[in-house]
């Protein structure tokens, strides 16, 4: 049974401390709308969706005026586009049509981003992948909507470098494409090793063929609500600090399975999962960044700071899992640059590098997010940092990414501004040092020793 406190507990989070549901995202399959007629194909993905989704955003509506929970993002996820236009896309154009048929109807429909026009090619390309690849600056520049992701590795098939190569060349062509709107584009394409098939954050979201034909995915946060909570046991022990991670986490994470449920029965969709990570914004005090702080590093970045993120991803993680019974997507901390006031702040100061960012990424949620680089970045320099946070992925077993943002016109120190929750960011100095040699070698990097279990 709720109780009254339980109640006014609730409301105090969300009207107090930015606890929100992040986004309902409904994944959708698009594999029984393969045509080898490519005006069919559009039609039929067009039509699909339409069905589908045409109540999904009046319905997270009617939630959040009924319940008083704040629901921040309605979003679609779809099959890779790579595997779905395959039969009628003959040249990197061809695709370019269908990302603007998915932007079509996310306007339609009034989602704020729709996710999938990626392709999986952790252990090779097809031509059909390559020329989706191919297409993804021309997508992003000419669509409001479109996110992009492309997973270049995974535990099991080791990272497939040529992609990582394509990749860095892809994230330059995509900046300059979209260079009168400070390389906006960039921020709508993300590069994965092991992809989840139900994540449902953006830029990575994608509906696996593993999945029904429609799903609702649900991703919670609520920064604010954790740092709050540790305030009342500063300088606590260890001990006593998990424990109110864990317990906050679970506090959170069951609003987040209340709404899942409920548009799930609305929307007569069934409920796939909660991804319950720590998502920050750019407000203040709902940062993850202010949450290590309040555990006790000055700045992120700050020794100690690898150790103390460690600690609030796995409290996260058990506290959400009591909370729910199908928790998946990615579900931890996530450590976006530009999104986190805290993390812009320690930039500022100093205190966090790409370096740090990087080990930060072995204990955290994703990778390298929504970080500003300077705009003559070489491609060959954006691979080589793809292929490290995809190595760290590919060892440890986790899911990692890079989103870097090579702001064309701008460097280091300068601030570039996206709006909205892509937030603002200082411009970040990549290490100067050459890897043109090693990126360019192409071929596969072999799985780890560990990866040979059956």
């Amino acid at each position: 049974m709720i109780n009254m406190f339980e109640v006014n507990e609730t409301n105090k989070m969300i009207t107090q401390e930015n606890l929100d549901v992040r986004t309902i995202t409904m994944g959708i399959s698009l594999l029984d709308c393969i045509s080898d007629d490519l005006e069919k194909l559009n039609q039929n993905i067009y039509d699909k969706i339409l069905r589908l989704a045409h109540d999904l955003v009046p319905t997270g509506e009617a939630i959040e005026r009924e319940y008083g929970i704040p629901i921040v993002n309605k979003r679609i996820s779809v099959t890779p586009i790579a595997l779905v236009g395959g039969n009628a896309c003959k040249k990197p154009g061809d695709f370019v049509t269908i990302a603007k048929t998915l932007d079509k109807a996310a306007h339609e429909v009034g989602v704020n981003f729709i996710g999938g026009y990626s392709a999986l090619v952790s252990k090779g390309m097809t031509k059909n992948d390559e020329n989706l690849i191919r297409s993804i600056p021309e997508a992003l520049a000419t669509t409001e909507r479109i996110c992009s992701s492309v997973n270049v590795g995974s535990t099991k098939c080791g990272i497939n470098m040529d992609a990582v190569r394509l990749m860095g060349d892809i994230v330059k062509e995509t900046a300059e494409l979209t260079k009168d709107q400070d390389s906006l584009g960039c921020a709508k394409l993300v590069v994965l090793c092991n992809a989840p098939d139900d994540n449902p954050f953006m830029a990575g979201a994608f509906h696996g063929v593993t999945e029904a034909d429609a799903i609702i995915n649900v991703g919670v946060s609520g920064p604010g609500v954790v740092k709050q909570a540790l305030t009342e046991v500063r300088g606590k022990n260890f001990e006593i600090l998990c424990e109110t991670i864990k317990k906050t986490a679970f506090k959170v994470t069951r609003v987040g399975q209340l709404v899942a449920q409920e548009a799930s029965r609305r929307l007569g969709v069934p409920f796939g999962i909660i991804d319950l990570s720590l998502a920050p914004t750019p407000a203040v005090g709902d940062s993850v960044a202010e949450i290590l702080c309040e555990i006790g590093v000055e700045y992120p970045g700050a020794p100690g700071t690898t150790a103390a993120l460690a600690l609030l991803n796995d409290q996260v993680k058990k506290g959400g899992v009591m909370a729910s019974s199908y928790v998946g997507g990615l579900s931890g901390a996530f450590i976006p640059v530009s999104e986190d006031k805290g993390m812009i702040d320690a930039v500022t100061a100093g205190a966090l590098t790409i370096e740090k960012l990087e080990a930060m990424t072995c204990v955290c949620s994703v990778g390298l997010d929504m970080i500003a680089v300077p705009g003559d970045t070489s491609a060959a320099s954006i691979a080589g940092v793809i292929a490290d946070e995809m190595a760290i992925g590919m060892v440890n077993q986790k899911t990692t990414a890079v989103r870097l943002i090579p702001v064309i016109g701008k460097k280091v120190g300068d601030n570039v501004e996206f709006g909205g929750l892509l937030g603002y960011a200082p411009v970040m100095p990549v290490n100067r040092f050459n890897c043109e040699n090693f990126v360019d070698r192409g071929g596969r990097i072999p799985a780890p020793i560990h990866s040979f279990k059956n």
